[in-house]
């Protein structure tokens, strides 16, 4: 069974590679995130769960819950970019949304803002506050990507 996650983080970073997978790698990497193995889950961020300001030192391969927007492209001059956002509520629960695509880290950020918005709309919640980290990236070698998330531990 799985543990009730305590703390997240939210990262973005961008990569070159020769290929798609080994620019996600390395995306990974300078995210701070690249020796675990992410557990994609979907959008809630449980109660209680604070950003842990100074990081999360992740055991080498852990199992990290993880919801992430990520973004290859092997199109020389394409801007990429990915955002993640955090909506918290008045009683400490959340929700993430993530976008990746080919467009700007601004956009990506405008889209997640959005989506944030309606996800409280829809559960009929007030929406405290907003964190949300973007990137872009313009692909200049063989292959780069875009990478944002949030890990819980």
């Amino acid at each position: 069974m799985l543990h009730k996650p305590k703390q997240f983080i939210i990262v973005a970073a961008t990569a070159e590679g020769k290929h798609g997978l080994t620019a996600f790698d390395a995306a990974l990497l300078n995210a701070g995130i690249g020796d675990v193995n992410l557990v994609r889950l979907s959008s809630i961020l449980p109660p209680g769960c604070r950003e842990a300001i100074n990081g999360i030192d992740f055991p080498r391969g852990a199992f990290v819950p993880t919801a992430y927007g990520a973004v290859c492209s092997d199109q020389a001059g394409e801007l990429i970019a990915a955002a993640i956002g955090v909506g918290i509520a008045a009683d400490g629960s959340g929700v993430i949304m993530e976008h990746a695509g080919i467009c700007s880290a601004a956009e990506a950020q405008l889209k997640v803002e959005q989506m944030l918005q309606e996800a409280f709309t829809n559960r009929d919640r007030e929406l405290k506050k907003i964190q949300v980290k973007s990137v872009e990236h313009r692909v200049a070698g063989k292959a780069g990507a875009a990478f944002a998330a949030v890990a819980l531990w």
